[in-house]
């Protein structure tokens, strides 16, 4: 039976209704009562209504309805309603749930990790019928829902208008003018595509810390107590201040209660995911962006599914016998440029990719401001993005972070140590494919002349698929008689 506490007699309608009472749904509900606002809830199951409103929802004016006409009758018009279920067909079958009892003005606000194509498509059809959508880029995980999120809005600028005081009130305010970590992005799918680009770079930051405990581990031969010591040092202040450093050193300190190891050592190396960085990915092939860590970032947590391959493999495949002594106080100090270097290539990409899709999608995205709302709430939140907004202050046709003043600088300082260790981890057979990627990018990037002539010439042979020329203006393009004899090698004279 659903508690409906004071909901028969309730004279003041609510503010927003939110759909959906998993983790994220149940702590922006929370959110939103906690500074002022009356919310209506629903979800598909019962008992789940119940739980919250006997738990963290009591006492609170939250209140749960058992249907959808009753859900939808309980907001004030246009109604708002918030969607805060599994992104995918879920969010689909929903909207065709409720667009019956929708009117012309009211708006859905999908929180979901959605792909961003289908918040477009989404879009274009509920306009139809009036309804306005908003694709609802939100980040901050469990404790940013209750506690103030990073909230990146794509939507028609009269929806936001109509839902913009609301975010802002429940988002995270950093700085001393709390400044909010909200903003309306763009029109279409702006939203989600920012929100798809921040955890494809979260995909390729918590990779390279992985890489780093992986270093410290078989190489430095570190303690997990040892190694969270380290992870909180960094934390303290400088380039790695950061969410996902700081948990770091919680995580590794952690010890398990059933056996006493660090909690650590007893979980299975096998990532999840559930597909933003190889969304992420797709749209880096798609606009023709260069964002190898992104992807070496997906396809580390592929292999490392493969757990009983790797065991045949461990058991076969040879490798090599990792050093027994190794400077320990000298590597830190390296690794810590390593990573700083690397995040650094890490953004660059990410941001590369939103400068491509603003202008692909005509969507005129900020990147100062995108890094100014990352800066709370968010899971990849970190004091490195002041100088990310500092960057593109200065210059708002930036191509690449990589050529602001400060990262050069940051670069140059951690160059020798950044390649020291790659060498160190890769001669000990450490495998870190996300790390060395980003030395790849940027010594690809600074690169005057890259062997790539050799491709065309290649593709020219076998494919007559032509060639510019250095001595020529760009644009013209020009074919080769390869064999001097007039005679072509074809594939076939290598059948085997």
């Amino acid at each position: 039976i659903i508690n409906r506490e004071n909901v028969k007699d309730m004279k003041e309608e609510a503010d927003i209704g939110i759909a959906g009472l998993a983790v994220i749904g149940a702590n922006l509900a929370l959110n939103f009562e906690s500074k002022g606002y009356t919310v209506a809830l629903y979800n598909r199951t019962a008992e789940r209504l119940d739980d919250f409103m006997e738990g963290p929802g009591k006492g609170t004016k939250i209140h749960t309805t058992g249907s959808i006409p009753e859900f939808l009758g309980f907001l004030k018009r246009p109604r708002k309603i918030l969607v805060a279920i599994r992104a995918g067909r879920a969010v689909d079958d929903f909207i065709n749930t409720i667009r019956p009892h929708l009117e012309p003005g009211d708006i859905i606000m999908d929180a979901g990790n959605s792909y961003f194509k289908d918040t477009m498509r989404r879009m274009d059809d509920l306009l139809k019928d009036g309804i306005r959508f908003v694709g609802l880029g939100v980040s901050g995980g469990e404790e940013g829902a209750l506690h103030g999120p990073s909230i990146m809005a794509g939507c028609s600028e009269r929806a936001w208008e109509h839902v913009k005081d609301m975010l802002t009130d429940i988002s995270a305010k950093v700085g001393p003018d709390q400044e909010p970590c909200c903003a309306w992005l763009g029109a279409g799918g702006a939203g989600h595509f920012v929100k798809m680009i921040h955890n494809g770079i979260e995909y390729a930051d918590m990779q390279m810390i992985a890489e780093v405990y992986a270093f410290m581990r078989d190489i430095l031969r570190m303690s997990p107590d040892e190694m969270s010591d380290v992870f909180a040092n960094w934390s303290k202040g400088g380039e790695l201040s950061s969410y996902l450093i700081t948990i770091t050193s919680e995580i590794l300190k952690k010890k398990d209660p059933v056996t006493g190891k660090y909690l650590v050592d007893v979980i299975l190396d096998s990532a999840g995911q559930k597909g933003t960085g190889k969304w992420t990915s797709e749209a880096a092939f798609d606009l023709g962006v260069a964002a190898p860590t992104i992807a070496e970032a997906v396809f580390a947590r592929i292999i490392s599914s493969l757990k009983d391959e790797r065991m045949e493999a461990y058991a076969q495949l040879p490798g090599v016998e990792t050093e027994r002594r190794t400077d320990r106080s000298a590597f830190l100090s390296k690794l810590r440029n390593t990573l700083i270097a690397s995040k650094i290539c890490a953004y660059a990409q990410g941001f590369a990719l939103i400068t491509a899709a603003s202008k692909e999608f005509g969507w005129k995205l900020d990147p100062a401001r995108i890094a100014e709302i990352w800066r709370g709430g968010c899971i990849i939140r970190a004091s490195f993005l002041d100088e990310i907004v500092n960057a593109y202050r200065a210059d708002p046709k930036l191509e690449n972070i990589l050529l602001a003043p400060y990262f050069k600088n940051r670069i140059g300082i951690a160059n020798n140590d950044w390649r020291e260790v790659l060498a160190k981890a890769i001669c000990n057979g450490v495998a870190v494919p996300a790390t060395s990627s980003t030395l790849a990018y940027y010594d690809s990037y600074r690169t005057a002349r890259l062997p790539a002539n050799v491709i065309q010439a290649l593709r020219d042979y076998f494919g007559a698929h032509m060639f510019e020329r250095v001595d020529k203006p760009r644009g013209e393009f020009f074919h080769a008689q390869w064999s001097d004899s007039g005679m072509k090698i074809t594939s076939a004279d290598f059948n085997v």
